[in-house]
């Protein structure tokens, strides 16, 4: 495995297990310090500050090159942590939600980790190094939950160790990022070869692109931070929540093993297609029941389909821009993702209180249907003759 990729996967493991342990324990963290109508409001803040620092995360990254921001981001991320840990000491929900600010910052900088991934292979890998990359989430996915159980009462009040341990781990996501060795930023001093964006939407390929990642991150999201929401509602433990979520984000991003292989091979629509497919299924089998079994395989099919759908769609933009479009489009296909990330997690705890768990996934499954729908006309207009 090319260096780069490698060491851009395990900074990918670092930032997934901080993101992971906060969605295990956010909700229910806020949850305790205010109510349970504003207990996504910290994970909220991370995804706001996401989506509005990935546009100014890419113009940095245009001057002073994608290795130093990446490092930057960590370190912002290690003292977001520090943040969250005494807000919880001190009851403070207000810094605990200006923590996520800060954490969300490490979390727009690692967004281009797939995207330094393929800049740093030959063009016919890109979609490989993708996934690759991605797949560095299987340690997060063990790594977060499992730090979320071990640490959880390990110091009072519940969960202050997790993210005083979370420290050390966003510290090792600035060391990988240390050892990159990345090309050096672009230096144009004309735009004039940029076309505007307004131009590039016109282009199906790249309103199919960015329409697959938001719909395949806000339902994810959505759906992921319900879920220990509504596993508490009927009264199961946190050990098995943490489970749950733990084989969620296993589901995430252990496909990314073999996602760029098969989009190779099948190419990216059906890919996508393929991920919609499991969101559906996942989305069915939510509103099967509400035993532990079902909030399992529905979270496992669950993140299964965001990968396929999230890779696909991030493999398919990389289509639609040229070189020195690159920043441009990817902070707006992320802004995008995020803004709607954001906004689904943001009502997350209203709307499981509202419409309930079998309600809240009758309606996710309005935009993936659509979507599904998008793609099939694609492959159909793309196969005619």
């Amino acid at each position: 495995m090319n260096l780069n990729v490698l060491l851009l996967a395990c900074s990918q493991s670092a930032m997934m297990t901080v993101v992971s342990l906060s969605l295990s324990a956010s909700a229910l963290v806020g949850a305790q310090l205010a109510s349970p109508e504003l207990a996504t409001t910290p994970l909220a803040a991370l995804y706001l500050a996401t989506m509005l620092l990935l546009y100014p995360i890419a113009r940095l990254m245009e001057s002073y090159g994608r290795q130093k921001i990446f490092l930057g981001g960590a370190l912002i991320g290690a003292l977001g942590l520090a943040m969250a840990a005494v807000g919880i000491a001190s009851a403070s929900f207000t810094l605990f939600v200006a923590a996520g600010l800060l954490i969300g910052a490490f979390n727009a900088a690692g967004q281009y980790y797939r995207f330094a991934a393929a800049e740093a292979v030959p063009a016919q890998h890109k979609s490989m190094a993708i996934s690759l990359t991605l797949s560095g989430g299987v340690i997060a996915a063990i790594a977060g939950p499992m730090l979320a159980r071990w640490s959880k009462d390990a110091l009072a009040p519940a969960f202050y160790a997790s993210f005083l341990a979370l420290i050390g781990v966003a510290l090792l996501g600035a060391m990988f990022a240390a050892g990159l060795k990345l090309p050096p930023p672009t230096q144009t001093n004309s735009t004039g070869s940029r076309r505007p964006l307004r131009e590039i939407a016109k282009n199906p390929q790249f309103v199919l692109a960015v329409a697959g990642g938001l719909i395949g991150y806000a339902i994810m999201g959505l759906l992921m931070c319900a879920t220990p929401l509504a596993m508490k509602h009927v009264h199961l433990e946190f050990f098995q929540t943490a489970t749950v979520i733990q084989w969620h984000v296993v589901a995430m991003f252990a496909p990314s093993f073999v996602t760029g292989a098969i989009i190779q091979r099948i190419g990216t629509l059906p890919v996508m297609l393929l991920g919609c497919g499991l969101m559906l299924g996942s989305i069915f089998i939510a509103m099967q029941g509400d035993g532990l079994a079902q909030f399992e395989l529905s979270l496992i099919l669950l993140g299964a389909g965001w990968n396929f759908l999230y890779v696909g769609a991030t493999a398919l933009l990389t289509e639609t821009y040229h070189p020195e479009e690159k920043s441009m489009v990817q902070a707006c296909n992320d802004t995008v993702v995020f803004f709607g990330m954001a906004v689904a997690t943001l009502l997350t705890g209203k709307l499981v209180a509202v419409l309930g768990w079998h309600s809240l996934n009758v309606y996710a499954a309005i935009p993936v249907i659509l979507l599904a729908a998008a793609i099939v006309l694609k492959l159909a207009r793309s196969r005619a003759p």
